[in-house]
């Protein structure tokens, strides 16, 4: 088990990411659809850190021999969750690029025949 000390601690760099990860929301550094997973995870280690018998009552029901080996594997899954939130967002964004390229490069085609039409009637 944690100590008194270490729980507050922890606690108080918890609340700081916290408050770190909103005040970046509120300036628009950082958008919210990407800050809810750090958001949520904050929340749910904080009430882990306040209340350290649930980790130990959630390895149990889950049959991890030890609350410590529990940790390691709700990180790895949080990182999972990032991970593949990120792969999301970057095939939307590729996606988003090639669509506006392709925009682009028929915009720049309708200009260049407009201005050789344009070039035509000046001679007339």
């Amino acid at each position: 088990m944690m100590t008194l000390k270490l729980q507050v601690i922890i606690g108080i760099f918890l609340l700081m990411a916290l408050f770190v990860i909103i005040y970046m929301i509120k300036k628009r550094s950082l958008d919210l659809k990407y800050a809810l997973s750090w958001l949520l995870a904050i929340v749910f280690v904080l009430v882990l850190d306040c209340f350290p018998i649930l980790l130990v009552k959630l390895s149990a029901a889950l049959g991890v021999w030890a609350p410590v080996n529990m940790i390691f594997f709700l990180g790895f899954c949080f990182s999972l969750v990032i991970i593949f939130t990120l792969t999301v967002m970057l095939s939307r964004m590729a996606e988003r690029v090639r669509k506006l390229s392709q925009a682009v490069a028929l915009n720049e085609e309708k200009l260049e025949r407009m201005s050789k039409l344009l070039k035509e009637r000046e001679k007339e």
